[in-house]
């Protein structure tokens, strides 16, 4: 076990130097960079990939004597990701971190200047290689269910359809309503926010819910993301808009919900496959947790409100607490989905869901994505973007060849609710706490229940272990009914 361990650290450790580098991308690396960048995270990646799947590793899994519950999750794990792994030939893998490296720089001109065809065909290339691994890994119904795997494992596109068709047929009814009443105004959020208060404000909270900034940092880039070197050191990017106070700071609170739980993972499972989210559903389930069930619930508010107006007086000195509060949960479709409301989010998500289906399935040509994106999103949100830049460029995902990566993101919601729902069973004065700003509670809870195992546990596992039941849409839907019925008089 001890030689299976060292070796799987170096892997680990070679993934990891590639996450520098990616982490580097998207924060300081000069714009020229990109080319030379993208071929040393392709040998790293590569390299990580052919010690992996090596004879080596397979003798040494063949002869470790587990001693523990770990290392017979350890080697279980391991074996699984090999077998993938044998399937993908590492050409491929640096191939896809190659294309990856150079759509990233592509899409980054092409969003900054609102020009789709610069990036056409790298995501043509992107596509073309989504392809390939979905074959090499093999699949039973479609080849979107093996990169959706890669994502959200044993999750199929018929499954994730059908529990999406659930949550938009209440849904779409659901936000006519509460877009009919006209009853609340964003315009509070939409005041003059310094950038540098921002940042600070921001940064305090997520400190105060239990990032721990000894262990992460923050940095800007065009996209806000998370990025783990190791347990010990989580990082989080963010973007400011000095008119908008809903980006940084709930992006702040979003991308922080994610670190604290690569914080939370046990520090046995250090330098191994297991220090890691088990899914990324789990993995938004708790982003989503912070940002909205407490981020943006009235008993945070209750304690953070006299602090965010003595740190913006001159936007928020007139306004209210009941005020900023609906002003922060307005409910009004837009074209943006890291601004999109928690009501109107899934149907965002949904909508990349079917896109990329679709590309894969080699139903849309990738020159008519811009307007199959902006047809379907008036269709289902009644709004249109004005540009490219506004629709279907606003994403970083598919230049990082993650197709299969967005359904996560409405799994995550739908799971967010299942296990806060379980632990305010748990902590039944949990309100109480957020009103005093007291978050090491809930912390805990989901250190106990999420963080800790890392990929030991599943995500059904953790589910079914934590809240009593598999994967359930009825949740959140009755949350957000709850919630945005009484806020607009629904």
């Amino acid at each position: 076990m001890d030689t299976l361990r060292k070796h799987l650290a170096r892997i680990t450790h070679l993934n990891q130097a590639a996450a520098v580098l990616e982490w580097d991308m998207e924060t300081y690396m000069p714009e020229g960079g990109a080319e030379a960048r993208s071929q040393q995270v392709a040998t790293l990646r590569s390299m990580a990939h052919e010690m992996l799947v090596s004879d080596e590793t397979v003798a040494l899994l063949e002869h470790a004597e587990p001693d523990s519950d770990v290392d017979r999750d350890l080697i279980r794990v391991v074996q699984k990701d090999i077998e993938k792994a044998h399937r993908v030939p590492s050409s491929l893998i640096a191939a896809m971190a190659e294309a990856s490296g150079r759509a990233k720089g592509a899409w980054q001109k092409a969003r900054s200047s609102n020009d789709f065809p610069v990036f056409a065909p790298h995501l043509e290339r992107i596509v073309d290689l989504c392809v390939q691994h979905a074959e090499a890994l093999g699949y039973d119904d479609q080849p979107y269910d093996a990169l959706l795997d890669q994502y959200e494992e044993g999750a199929t596109t018929r499954q994730v359809a059908a529990v999406f068709e659930e949550v938009r047929n209440d849904l779409v009814p659901f936000v006519k309503e509460l877009t009919g009443t006209g009853m609340l105004c964003e315009g509070p959020v939409h005041r003059e926010y310094p950038e540098d208060d921002q940042w600070a404000f921001g940064l305090e909270m997520a400190e105060r819910m239990g990032y721990d900034l000894n262990h992460g940092r923050q940095d800007r880039s065009a996209h806000p993301f998370s990025t783990s070197f190791s347990i010990s050191d989580v990082r989080i990017t963010t973007r400011l808009e000095k008119r908008f106070f809903n980006p940084a700071f709930f992006g702040t609170l979003h991308e922080a919900g994610h670190a604290m739980y690569e914080q939370g993972i046990d520090p046995v499972l250090e330098g191994t496959p297991l220090a890691d989210g088990t899914s990324l559903g789990i993995h938004e389930s708790q982003s989503r947790m912070w940002e909205n069930l407490v981020g943006r619930s009235l008993p945070f508010w209750e304690f953070a409100f006299p602090r965010v107006q003595r740190t913006f007086p001159d936007a928020l000195g007139d306004v209210s607490l009941d005020g900023f509060y609906r002003a922060i949960n307005a409910v009004a479709p837009s074209t943006i989905r890291v601004e999109a409301d928690e009501v109107t989010y899934n149907l965002h998500i949904m909508l990349r869901f079917e896109l990329e289906q679709e590309m894969i399935a080699g139903k849309v040509s990738i020159k008519d994505l811009p307007q199959e994106w902006n047809d379907r999103m008036e269709a289902w949100l009644g709004v249109r973007p004005q540009d490219d830049a506004e629709g279907v460029l606003q994403d970083i995902h598919w230049s990082l060849g993650a197709i299969g990566y967005f359904p996560t993101y409405a799994l995550g919601n739908l799971m967010s609710v299942q296990l806060f729902e379980a632990a305010r069973e748990a902590i039944p004065d949990l309100d109480d706490h957020f009103r005093r700003g007291e978050f090491s509670a809930l912390l805990a809870w989901l250190r106990t229940n999420v963080h800790q195992w890392g990929r030991r546990k599943t995500a059904d596992q953790i589910l079914v272990d934590s809240t009593g039941s598999h994967l359930s849409a009825a949740p959140w839907m009755a949350y957000v009914k709850r919630k945005f019925g009484a806020l607009h008089g629904a």
